[in-house]
């Protein structure tokens, strides 16, 4: 009992030289540091005990980078030590980390341009939606159009049609639904950092992750299916969309490791990354314009330079003569980046870092809310404003 007792209250790698951080307390490490949003925490100790920094999070040992220096030397000179990822447990509900993404299908330059068409008929049904709204004096839910947009350009790349309209009603639960399983999957959760608790699930996330994740794959399966229906009909014309492609991978042989379940959890997690994010960027971008009328009345100038005629859409070619769009875009992105903290590494043996020791198997994740601000480079780095800095042909 009383060597059970010393183990779990002696700090872990004590004897390294560890990078500065808070004081660990018992069992607990520094769990009580974190609140609600974690990036923000971790940020503010950031401040007090630099940019490498120890945190304890009950066993697990783990480093956060907080200044674009260090981020450099993990991703660059300490590339292989830390190549290595961490799966949370919440993602391992329904086998969803058993993914393997044919990039190649889907993001390749010629697929690419290809579906250059689709994204700009997208974006025609888009802009009539909004016509729609102000004709009849509605207000637009931003987020909700780019969630719907994104979704259905997803959905035609990869099932050959769309899977939701810009219906209050459809659109809400499908944003319900996405929303939920990204609030899971970001949820500090404890069996992370006390693994024995695994089978306990304190918080109830591993259940509410099978189940808003059953909800999508249940979805999902069933236009699988009706692709197999539709494939086993002669009369049938043959896609030529991702779910064609995965299908006929996943029927090349019997021993194909591509199993019908992979394809379901691969097109969750097309839609999952492509869709929520997309929304996200979006109704942050329009929320910093708005709340700075005199960069929203810059970049509506910058729109009628190129958009000549009252019927002029904009194109994809004309994204080079935006630059001061472009910046605003990037602006946001820096404020509210879609991951303030990126998926954790492992190191796979002892790595000397800044004249630190970092141990085997030690999580290192990246901050980029602090990578992003700069503090000492840039003033008010918390401030939308920085656009003349991006604008800047030395920027980087």
């Amino acid at each position: 009992m009383c060597t059970c007792f010393q183990y779990f209250l002696r700090p872990p790698h004590r004897a390294a030289k560890l990078p500065p951080g808070p004081y660990p307390l018992p069992i607990i490490g520094n769990i009580l540091h974190f609140g609600q949003n974690p990036h923000q925490s971790l940020a503010k100790l950031s401040r007090t005990h630099g940019p490498l920094m120890s945190i304890h999070l009950g066993r697990i040992f783990s480093v956060v980078a907080s200044s674009p220096q260090t981020a450099k030397q993990v991703l660059g000179k300490h590339d292989h030590a830390f190549s290595s990822r961490t799966i949370p447990m919440a993602v391992h509900a329904h086998a969803h980390h058993q993914l393997s993404l044919c990039k190649e299908h889907m993001f390749c330059t010629p697929q690419l341009e290809a579906s250059r068409g689709l994204r700009q008929e997208k974006l025609v049904k888009l802009y009539d939606y909004v016509k729609r709204c102000c004709d009849a004096g509605r207000a637009v839910d931003i987020g909700e159009a780019a969630f719907i947009t994104t979704l259905n350009l997803v959905s035609e790349l990869v099932v050959s049609s769309e899977v939701t309209a810009f219906d209050p009603d459809g659109a809400n639960e499908f944003k319900h639904d996405f929303e939920s399983i990204s609030s899971v999957m970001g949820q500090s959760n404890l069996v992370d950092f006390f693994p024995v608790l695994e089978r306990i699930d304190p918080q109830g996330i591993q259940r509410r992750a099978q189940f808003c994740m059953g909800k999508l794959l249940d979805f999902i399966e069933g236009l699988v299916n009706q692709r197999l229906e539709s494939r086993g009909r002669v009369t049938s014309a043959k896609k030529t969309d991702l779910l064609e492609k995965l299908l006929d991978l996943n029927q090349e042989s019997d021993q194909c490791e591509f199993s019908i379940n992979d394809i379901k959890h691969l097109v969750l997690d097309l839609f999952l990354g492509a869709t929520e994010t997309v929304a996200n960027t979006v109704e942050w971008a329009m929320t910093e314009l708005l709340l700075n009328p005199e960069k929203l009345s810059k970049a509506k100038q910058e729109l009628r330079t190129v958009i000549i005629g009252e019927n002029k859409q904009v194109q994809e070619s004309d994204i080079p003569k935006l630059p001061y769009l472009q910046a605003a875009i990037k602006e946001t992105l820096r404020l509210h980046p879609p991951v303030p903290l990126l998926i954790p590494r492992k190191s796979e043996y002892d790595v000397q870092m800044s004249g630190y020791t970092i141990p085997k198997h030690t999580l290192l994740s990246h901050n980029t809310v602090v990578l992003s601000a700069v503090f000492g480079l840039w003033a008010e780095t918390q401030a939308f404003g920085r656009t003349k800095i991006l604008l800047s042909p030395n920027d980087s």
